[in-house]
C-alpha cells in the first residue's frame, strides 16, 4: 500500500517558482514601472549574467529554444557559411524541435543512430554518416546530459564541421570545466517553464564566442534590422521579453543550488533502485556532466509500467513516444532503418526528479519501482 496519499507530481513548477516568487514579483515590477517592455535593461542583466555563467562571450535573448536554434542556422546561411541543401548530422532520438530548425532554413536534416547507453551522438557513429555535403552538425545534450563534446569538436575540426550544441536540457551541464553552450560554434538554450532554468512563459537563448555570428543573430532576431527601420537582411521577430528576464535572473542565482539536489535524487535512484526489469541512466556519479533535466529509466513493458506507477501516485511522462523519422511532418524519413532510436522511443519513461521533491517522495519512488 502507497506510503503517501497524495500524487507524487512529476513536476509541481508552482512550487518551484514559489521559493522565489518574492523576488520574481520584485523584478517583475521594475519592468512594469519601467515603462520599458521590449529589449530593456532586464534582458540586458540576463543575457550578461548568462554568457557569464556558461562562460561565452555573448548571449542573445530569443523568444524560444526553436528559435535561438533556427537563428543560429539561418545567420550561417547569411554570413555564408552554410548554404541550403547542405546536410547536417544530428541524433534521430532527439525531440523534433531539432530536426525542424535544420529543416526551416533549408538545410537537410541527416538522422544520427545514437549510443545505446547514452542516447547520445559519439564520433564511432558519426563516421557513418559523413558525406561530401555535409557541412554542420548538432550534438543534443538529451534529458540533461553533455555529449562528450571534446572527441565531437575534434571529429568536427577534422571534418571542417560548424557544431551547433542543442542545450535546450542542459543548463549548468559542465565538461572539462567547461559548461554546456560552451562547446561548439554557437548553443541554443530553451528556458520553457519545465526546463532547469524555467521563465514563467517561453523564451531562450542564444550563446557564442563569435563576434560575427553573434551579431548576426541579434540583427536576424530584431527583423532583420540592427537599427530602427533598417532592415539589412530578411529577420524575424524572435526578442526575449522583459518579464521572463526578470524572472529568469532570478531564478539563475539558484541554479546551482538546484541542480545539486537533482543530482543528489539521481544518485539515490541509482543505487538504490534494484529492479532488473528496468534500465537505469548511464552515468557517472562524479561526473558533473549530467543536471538531470529528466531521470529517464527504460522497460520493456513501458506501458504496465506506467499505468502500475500512476495507481501508486507516480506521475510520468515519456519523452518521447514518438521519434521524428515516424512522425506525419516527416513522412520522407519513414523508411529510415533506425532501429536503436526506435528502442529507445519505445522503451523509455521520465520518473519525478525536481528540486522541490520531499526526501519521503524519492524514498515511495524507489520502493514502488522496486516493486514492479
Amino acid at each position: 500500500m502507497n506510503k503517501i496519499n497524495s500524487m507524487i507530481k512529476f513536476l509541481d513548477l508552482q512550487k518551484i517558482n514559489n521559493q522565489y516568487q518574492d523576488e520574481i514579483k520584485a523584478s517583475i515590477n521594475d519592468v512594469f514601472n519601467s515603462g520599458w517592455y521590449i529589449l530593456g535593461d532586464k534582458v540586458k542583466k540576463f543575457e550578461s549574467e548568462f554568457a557569464d555563467y556558461c562562460g561565452t562571450k555573448h548571449c542573445i535573448g530569443v523568444a524560444n529554444g526553436l528559435d535561438a536554434l533556427i537563428l543560429v542556422l539561418n545567420a550561417w546561411v547569411e554570413l555564408g557559411r552554410l548554404n541550403k541543401g547542405d546536410e547536417i548530422l544530428v541524433p534521430a532520438n532527439t525531440y523534433i524541435a531539432t530536426v525542424i530548425a535544420i529543416s526551416k532554413v533549408g538545410c537537410i536534416p541527416v538522422l544520427v543512430e545514437p549510443d545505446p547507453n547514452t542516447f547520445l551522438l559519439d564520433t564511432e557513429g558519426l563516421k557513418d554518416y559523413i558525406t561530401p555535403k555535409t557541412k554542420a552538425m548538432m550534438p543534443v545534450h538529451l534529458y540533461g546530459q553533455l555529449a562528450d563534446m571534446e572527441k565531437l569538436m575534434e571529429f568536427a575540426d577534422e571534418h571542417a564541421l560548424l557544431v551547433l550544441e542543442d542545450s535546450a536540457q542542459s543548463h549548468g551541464a559542465t565538461q572539462n570545466g567547461k559548461k554546456s553552450g560552451n562547446w561548439g560554434h554557437a548553443s541554443g538554450f530553451s528556458f520553457y517553464p519545465g526546463k532547469n532554468l524555467g521563465a514563467l512563459g517561453d523564451g531562450g537563448a542564444v550563446t557564442t564566442n563569435d563576434d560575427e555570428l553573434a551579431e548576426m543573430v541579434r540583427v536576424l532576431g530584431n527583423y532583420g534590422s540592427e537599427k530602427k527601420y533598417h532592415n539589412k537582411v530578411v529577420g524575424m521577430n524572435s526578442r526575449l521579453d522583459e518579464i521572463q528576464a526578470a524572472a529568469l535572473s532570478v531564478k539563475l542565482k539558484y541554479l546551482d543550488k538546484d541542480t545539486a539536489y537533482r543530482r543528489k535524487i539521481a544518485l539515490y535512484y541509482s543505487e538504490n533502485i534494484k529492479n532488473p526489469k528496468l534500465q537505469l541512466p548511464s552515468w557517472d556519479s562524479s561526473a558533473m556532466n549530467h543536471v538531470f533535466h529528466l531521470y529517464v529509466v527504460r522497460s520493456n513493458n513501458r506501458k504496465e509500467l506506467q499505468a502500475y506507477l500512476a495507481d501508486n501516485l507516480i506521475q510520468t511522462i515519456v519523452h518521447y513516444p514518438i521519434p521524428p523519422h515516424k512522425q506525419d511532418a516527416y513522412k520522407d524519413f519513414a523508411s529510415l532503418n533506425l532501429p536503436v532510436t526506435e528502442k529507445i522511443h519505445n522503451e523509455v519513461l521520465s520518473i519525478p526528479v525536481s528540486p522541490v521533491m520531499d526526501w519521503e517522495e524519492v524514498i515511495e519512488v524507489v520502493r514502488v519501482l522496486n516493486e514492479f
